[in-house]
């Protein structure tokens, strides 16, 4: 019988597992898939490797997390410096979009600066009304220039979520360059935003499951796979979860799984189960295109906030690691946010790819005679939406688990848009404070 209990093994779970591990501590992970790696799953084909879950680069604030994340990778690894495009009625801009101002028309850029500035000083007179929700803070932060030709319909494409009706309680990772940067961009000036992931790192073989992959080899005696968990439920002071392969039982449980799938094991007050019910989330579908084709461009990503082009955001996998593509060929990877039951949903796999790739020739950006490989992959939970009632709704969820006993660690468990050195974070921080 093991001590403690990890639900799922994505790289929350599989975090865990490697503290605990070296904590000496007794412990088994359940994971529901003949696979670990939840969204960091990636795929291999005709040699081509791409990341299922979405463009992933590997870069921290956190200097010691960046540190942890590169060392586990050894010499796998390959460092790029950031290039990356918002395509703006058929321009290139740089992004971040404010740091790019210089490569709009004359007239758009005027427009972007004048608001800005005179946003600025009706701030600092305190002239204006402290933003309450998003759309509020991208017109009170950068004036109406900026946030109405790129923030604002960016914005309400991925999150299929009209800013207005989203909180505060995530713009600390919305890029904020002070004044004399995006002057200096207006006038042609070289800047550089989002600074900390200006350079970043990536696996120079396998793709980004080679983290998951790394941190599992240490610990595959502690990890079961396809595992289905049917039910938990405490019996005097332990807990009994029943799983597809037997009961098991133990004194702690730490889940990394989605708050969703974690209610639908218990028995859970009405209160807790309609405030997990009214959470908001974000579904994910990611289009993978080959080409022969040996050097497509140099873009690391590029943005898309035109509302006509079903895709937001579109990197290209080759240009991280050459390794992701076979010799002669190019990789596209295109992601396009859902909510489930939307138009897009209903759309099959088939109508996506070809509107994907229509969408993408139709913009110059591939020749759809040089593919040479498609695939598409669905993923229920992928980004964390932050409604005016989240602060309320989610207080109810961890007081509910706090009492019973549970441990909530990463994105879906703690329910909060964490990246991947966040998720690393949040999973050491757990068990320094909870075990060492």
């Amino acid at each position: 019988m093991p001590k403690i209990i990890i639900l799922g093994g994505g790289l929350s779970g599989l975090t865990l597992g490697y503290f605990l591990n070296r904590e000496k501590e007794d412990y088994l992970i359940l994971e529901k898939e003949p696979v670990c790696g939840g969204l960091m799953k990636s795929i291999k084909k005709k040699g081509f490797t791409f990341d299922i879950g979405g463009s992933h680069i590997i870069f921290s604030r956190d200097q010691k997390t960046l540190k942890f994340i590169t060392g586990i990778l050894g010499n796998n690894k390959i460092k790029n410096r950031r290039n990356t495009k918002i395509l703006y009625k058929g321009r290139f801009v740089k992004y971040p979009f404010e740091n790019g101002l210089a490569d709009l028309p004359l007239e758009e850029n005027f427009v972007c600066l004048n608001y800005f500035i005179k946003t600025h000083f009706a701030r600092e007179l305190k002239k204006l009304d402290k933003p309450k929700n998003f759309e509020e803070w991208m017109y009170y932060n950068f004036g109406k220039g900026i946030t109405e030709k790129y923030l604002l319909p960016y914005n309400k494409k991925i999150w299929k979520f009209e800013p207005k009706d989203m909180s505060l309680e995530w713009v600390s990772r919305v890029p904020q360059p002070p004044m004399e940067d995006i002057i200096k961009s207006s006038l042609g000036i070289n800047t550089e935003g989002y600074t900390h992931q200006l350079y970043f790192y990536y696996p120079l073989s396998g793709g980004i499951q080679e983290i998951t992959s790394r941190l599992e080899d240490n610990q595959k005696n502690s990890i079961l796979k396809g595992c289905e968990i049917k039910k938990i439920c405490k019996k005097q002071d332990k807990w009994v979860v029943s799983t597809s392969k037997g009961n098991l039982e133990c004194e702690k449980i730490i889940s990394t799984i989605p708050l969703f799938s974690l209610a639908d094991y218990l028995e859970i007050p009405e209160k807790v189960r309609n405030a997990i019910n009214n959470l908001k989330y974000n579904s994910l579908i990611t289009v993978m295109l080959g080409l022969r084709n040996p050097k497509l461009n140099n873009l690391s990503w590029l943005y898309i906030p035109d509302e006509k082009v079903l895709t937001h955001r579109v990197s290209f996998p080759s240009n991280y690691a050459p390794e992701n593509s076979p010799d002669g060929c190019s990789s596209v990877l295109s992601e396009i946010t859902y909510n489930q039951g939307d138009n897009i949903d209903k759309m099959s796999d088939v109508e996506i790819i070809e509107r994907t790739i229509r969408d993408l020739s139709g913009l110059g950006l591939i020749d759809k005679k040089e593919i040479c490989f498609t695939e598409i992959k669905r993923i229920k939970y992928a980004y964390v939406v932050y409604d005016l009632n989240y602060e309320k709704n989610i207080q109810i969820i961890y007081n509910f688990f706090k009492d019973l006993g549970i441990g909530l660690c990463g994105r879906f468990s703690e329910f909060k848009y964490l990246n991947m050195d966040a998720c690393i974070k949040s999973a050491g921080d757990y068990i320094k404070n909870n075990f060492s």
